[in-house]
């Protein structure tokens, strides 16, 4: 698994996750509005879009928390842990779970992120999905053995970023610690241009 740089846990911004066992707590999501996104045509009200806010964070926990509670079942075995893929549908409640394991075959970790990023676009350009997360392990940093959940999720209402959660496995049981939350740019619903804003290299 790739180590996690330092550098990518201090967070542009910082949310405090209450992780009972797998459920999430959040406090706030930050939402920008894209280019080209369902509601960048101006004629929302601050009130509409607070709503459409709201909405977009309530699929967004529904989705992190059943793609985590499939996932923390692959941390407590003895293969290593490949990255995985889920997609809320755009009737705002099913999760699906996506598999690219025919295409990637022995593709290492890091490659199998770029498969899923490429499909999980290709799917949402279409319309068909409202938010989607890759989940995938690392260290939390170089020189340390601490492990940690990267979640990588997007909404089409305008929200981007990664939450990067320490755990730890004891006696067969997954216990998480605070996450941290950073903005990303867009890689799935939008084309972000180089130079906005949570555009990261």
């Amino acid at each position: 698994m790739a180590n996690l740089k330092a550098s990518f846990i201090c967070a542009t911004f910082m949310t405090a996750l209450g992780f009972s066992s797998i459920a999430v707590a959040e406090d706030s999501i930050a939402v920008k509005v894209p280019e080209n996104s369902v509601i960048s045509d101006g004629k929302l009200t601050k009130e509409e879009l607070a709503q459409y806010a709201v909405a977009g964070q309530q699929q967004l926990v529904h989705l992190i928390e059943e793609a985590t509670k499939q996932y923390s079942e692959t941390l407590t075995d003895d293969t290593p842990n490949m990255p995985a893929a889920w997609m809320l549908m755009d009737d705002g409640e099913t999760v699906k779970r996506i598999n690219i394991d025919d295409q990637a075959g022995e593709a290492p970790a890091q490659l199998r992120i770029l498969m899923y990023r490429a499909a999980l676009k290709s799917i949402a350009r279409r319309g068909k999905v409202n938010a989607a997360a890759i989940l995938y392990t690392g260290k939390v940093n170089e020189g340390s053995d601490e492990q940690a959940l990267v979640i990588e999720h997007e909404h089409r209402l305008g929200i981007s970023g990664n939450k990067v959660i320490p755990y730890e496995v004891k006696g067969g049981t997954v216990s998480y610690s605070r996450a941290v939350n950073s903005e990303k740019p867009f890689q799935m619903f939008y084309d972000e241009k180089p130079g906005a804003a949570g555009n990261h290299s």
